[in-house]
């Protein structure tokens, strides 16, 4: 029986680029402050009324999002960082593209103490502040690699439960564990409202630009004896201030169902048997090898997930892993963890981009046949990957 392609479209208008109407908005307050040393209030008001005065962003705002990412200023000391962080960015615009999410990319600090990890901080709450028409802000660090270019994020479970931040992280390694490890900062949706303002306000105070950033290290290694370095950084703070007030979690999600980022020392040696299993998903289902259209990926997407229903989520399972989060491997400074050998960061790095690529490419006509090799590429026949006869 052939599938059904629905032909009922969304109706929301497109917003209006070139329309900004005279009216005043917070925008014209001169008290107004980027900085993340400088308190917003009333956040959920001033953005509520920008939204009024610009109708056709208002429509369908809940599910708006903006990627946030970036990098240092400064050349990789790696000689091929800034070719891993090219790729890597071209690996999220190409997921923006396709779901139609906007993305920024910077690559200047914001604050001058607010550095490395800690830096992504006063770019989120400039990027909330850039974009009232979008409802989250999705950070994710350079090295974390999209590599299931079909999956959509879930906004409406977030939504539904109320939640304005949701990171990747277990409640037990939290409160029982204690581990630093708990959650990882490096990837997070933060929703685009008061809370999450007042909130950054807080978890940034925890960093250089407190008096007390000193203090706040020997605290967090007091409680986390897994914590490896001395000072405060951005993920043991945000762990430590759920640790101490358990009532976070009702705003506060710790997504642990799929890969929201993943470790990809587990993840990359899966990456050969996920392709076998969809390749032959995609043998067995004529509609899955339709040539289509980038712009309409989301409907095969839906048409794969029945095929996904016993493929589990997460480490164990076949289906592709959301992201993979080279996290220790430090691609623009090289100055990986030691525990890995540099070859196995750099070589893992490809294999995963090559992995994302392959889904994209194949929408263009071609595929990497080998993942180690980024520079070959093969003409996929038509009704690939079935073997025919045609």
């Amino acid at each position: 029986m052939p599938r059904v392609f629905s032909d009922i479209g969304c109706t929301r208008p497109a917003p209006n680029l070139r329309f900004d109407p005279p009216d005043s908005t917070f925008y014209d307050d001169p008290e107004l402050r980027y900085s993340i040393e400088k308190k917003v209030t009333g956040w959920d008001e001033k953005r509520k009324e920008w939204l009024k005065r610009h109708p056709t962003f208002a429509a369908g705002a809940k599910d708006r999002l903006v990627m946030v990412t970036g990098s240092q200023p400064n050349p990789c000391r790696n000689p091929i960082g800034d070719h891993l962080l090219l790729r890597a960015f071209k690996n999220k615009v190409d997921y923006c593209r396709i779901h139609g999410y906007d993305v920024f990319y910077n690559n200047v600090l914001l604050h001058p103490r607010m550095k490395s990890y800690w830096a992504k901080l006063p770019v989120v709450k400039a990027a909330m502040l850039a974009h009232p028409e979008a409802e989250w802000i999705w950070w994710v660090d350079s090295d974390a690699l999209i590599t299931d270019m079909e999956y959509k994020l879930p906004l409406d479970r977030y939504n539904y439960k109320g939640h304005n931040l949701v990171v990747h992280g277990w409640s037990k390694m939290i409160y029982e564990e204690k581990s630093w490890t708990s959650l990882n900062a490096g990837v997070f949706l933060i929703r685009n409202c008061q809370w999450s303002m007042d909130f950054i306000d807080v978890w940034a105070n925890m960093g250089p630009i407190s008096p007390d950033y000193k203090k706040w290290g020997v605290i967090q290694r007091s409680v986390f004896k897994d914590k490896l370095f001395p000072e405060s950084d951005d993920q043991s703070a945000l762990i430590y201030l759920l640790f101490k007030d358990r009532r976070l979690t009702d705003k506060i999600y710790l997504e642990g169902e799929y890969y929201f980022e993943g470790y990809w020392v587990e993840i990359v040696p899966t990456y050969a048997n996920i392709t076998e299993k969809y390749t032959a998903m995609e043998r067995e289902d004529g509609t899955l090898r339709r040539r289509h259209a980038e712009k309409v990926s989301e409907q095969y997407a839906a048409f794969r997930e029945p095929h996904l229903k016993d493929a589990g989520n997460g480490r164990w399972s076949w289906r592709r892993p959301f992201i993979t989060h080279f996290t220790g491997c430090q691609p623009c400074s090289g100055d990986h963890n030691q525990i890995y050998a540099g070859e196995s960061c750099w070589s893992g790095m490809v294999k995963a981009l090559n992995f994302a690529d392959n889904q994209v490419l194949r929408k263009y006509g071609f595929m990497h046949p080998d993942l180690l090799d980024s520079n070959t590429v093969t003409e996929t026949p038509f009704d690939y990957p079935d073997e025919g006869p045609w």
